[in-house]
């Protein structure tokens, strides 16, 4: 696969907008490994190679475990994720798969119970701007580092 356009390139301001929302977002007080699920979750459903390599190979470097990252697809199946990583996991899917389904009230307040106040406003920041990342990485196919450029 080859990338169709280099939109650094091409909008650099446009790209240091989107690094600092994604520099406050995580740096925002969410768990370190709770940014790692949600970005790997939404990279996943949205089917972005670039990020779900990349989000994969950042979770591993801060500790997380090859288990948890293979079960990351099936969180629900799991006893590996706490309730709070539960909540924000599906959020993520409700938000990410947003179509013709919103998320109901049911679902919000779950998750409200997991992420009060301000911290809903984070989590909700969080998967918005995966989803962002997301979408650039496949409207302009970003291309995965290649085994030896990880080993490098």
């Amino acid at each position: 696969m080859e990338p169709r356009m280099d939109y650094w390139a091409a909008a650099p301001e446009l790209g240091k907008a989107l690094v600092a929302l994604n520099m406050a977002v995580e740096s925002s007080g969410l768990e370190q490994s709770l940014l790692h699920l949600v970005k790997l979750r939404a990279s996943q459903i949205n089917g972005c190679a670039f990020c779900t390599d990349m989000h994969t190979r950042e979770a591993r470097k801060d500790g997380e475990t090859e288990q948890r990252l293979y079960l990351t697809a099936v969180w629900h199946d799991s006893f590996l994720f706490s309730d709070r990583e539960k909540a924000a996991l599906e959020w993520t899917e409700a938000l990410t798969k947003l179509g013709d389904h919103s998320p109901d009230d049911a679902l919000f307040a779950k998750v409200e119970a997991q992420f009060p106040g301000a911290e809903m406003v984070k989590l909700t920041m969080l998967v918005n701007m995966i989803n962002a990342w997301n979408r650039l990485g496949i409207a302009f196919r970003s291309v995965h580092a290649a085994p030896a450029e990880i080993a490098a």
